[in-house]
């Protein structure tokens, strides 16, 4: 799918709304590391099933203790870029580990990003590593193919093997489990998601899109790629009827035979599109109303309805816990 004038349009205009809205979130990130309430769908799994997971793999002997929160810096061709870390107390580092990347949007930020998901409480809670990347330019932004988004875009940033580059950083650093290494990410970042799917299956398990669709306009995994969509039908920056196009073409792609309403609360539902090649199932979770948000996050001012009848960074995970890279 190509980015059309009225993709622009709508990007123009969450430049505009976020820039009125950066002070109200900046306070809103104060309280990252709370847990949001509230309902997930059932993945089949939970964090408990991805540590015994993770506990089988072969153990790490060469690995340091890391601090808590630390900053990353990786060089991508002659450009040096920077990434949030952070690993939570319970992690050994004789024990492999599960990571995941959690990507802000168009104007967002790394810190931003964290306290909008409540990605650090859940870090804390389930044992994983979560990575904030930091995107580039002003406004800041990712290069996600077809168009999406500037100035990354146009400036050809090669945010994708920015993206890889961080992954064989926390292999090297970490007692990383290769088999669940995830992304998710929120609106342009939800956008990336999807190039990291079409380009990096090798390293990626599965990925989760929030109000964000894929704009490549080839796309062609190594391996059918699990993932979990969850967007808003008044979100209006990027606009839920071209999820459609979206959820076709990985159903298709993954070979999917099957759909199933997997989740059913208030204003939150979820269709499973299942009997898909190697388990890869694609989840269409749809906010009935919902706007430009991360449903059961911190609110994003100015940009529409805030559900929290579907946590996303709870459903999410326990999406990634049942889809490790087979």
């Amino acid at each position: 799918m190509r980015v059309t004038s009225s993709h622009v349009h709508s990007w123009s205009l969450y430049l505009n709304a976020m820039r009125i809205a950066i002070v109200m979130m900046l306070a809103a990130c104060s309280n990252s590391d709370e847990p949001g309430g509230g309902a997930t769908p059932d993945a089949g799994g939970g964090g408990s099933a991805m540590a015994d997971a993770a506990a089988s793999v072969t153990s790490c002997s060469d690995r340091d203790v890391q601090p808590l929160d630390s900053d990353w810096m990786v060089t991508v061709g002659a450009v040096q870029r920077t990434a949030r870390v952070h690993v939570p107390a319970s992690y050994d580092p004789t024990k492999p580990v599960p990571v995941v990347i959690n990507i802000h949007g168009r104007t967002g930020w790394a810190q931003q990003q964290a306290g909008l998901s409540h990605a650090i409480a859940k870090s804390n809670a389930e044992g994983l590593v979560v990575i904030h990347p930091e995107g580039t330019g002003s406004p800041t932004a990712w290069n996600a193919g077809g168009g999406c988004c500037d100035p990354a875009y146009s400036n050809n940033v090669d945010d994708s093997g920015f993206i890889s580059k961080l992954i064989d950083e926390a292999a090297a650093r970490l007692c990383l489990d290769p088999d669940r290494v995830f992304v998710m990410g929120l609106s342009n970042g939800g956008y990336l998601a999807h190039r990291l799917a079409c380009e990096h299956a090798d390293q990626i398990a599965a990925i989760a899109p929030v109000a964000g669709v894929i704009s490549m306009p080839t796309c062609s995994p190594a391996r059918p790629m699990p993932m979990f969509i969850v967007h808003g039908t008044n979100d209006s920056l990027v606009q839920y009827s071209w999820e459609a196009q979206t959820v076709d073409f990985w159903t298709q792609t993954n070979g999917c035979t099957t759909e199933t309403l997997s989740y059913d609360n208030g204003a939150a539902s979820c269709v499973t599109h299942g009997g898909c090649t190697d388990g890869a199932d694609v989840v269409m979770c749809t906010i009935e109303g919902g706007g430009h948000q991360w449903p059961g996050g911190d609110a994003l001012p100015f940009l529409g309805t805030k559900s929290d009848d579907l946590v996303a960074t709870d459903a999410i995970w326990d999406f990634f816990v049942a889809h490790p890279r087979e």
